[in-house]
């Protein structure tokens, strides 16, 4: 039976703009992944960074999400509430 990859560290946060990226450790994987949500809408994507790259793809996101293929890439649109 797998273990579940329920302990995630957070290595880096920051916000740039209407961005928040999130650099994040999975150890039980030894995965790194990059997690980068626009705050106005909602919208993320989500990538697997190889780890000596890491830092480099903290500070530029976007670079790599263009070069990433669209089968590493995950985009998830989150509910936003609007007040009215």
């Amino acid at each position: 039976m797998p273990i579940p990859d329920d302990c995630v560290t957070e290595l880096a946060q920051r916000v740039s703009g209407k961005d928040e990226v999130l650099l994040l450790w999975h150890p039980e994987s030894e995965r790194v992944e990059l997690a980068v949500r626009d705050v106005a809408t909602g919208v993320s994507f989500h990538l697997d960074i190889e780890p000596g790259n890491a830092i480099d793809a903290f500070y530029h996101p976007y670079a790599y999400a263009a070069r990433s293929d669209e089968s590493d890439r995950t985009v998830r649109a989150e509910a936003t509430s609007v007040d009215g």
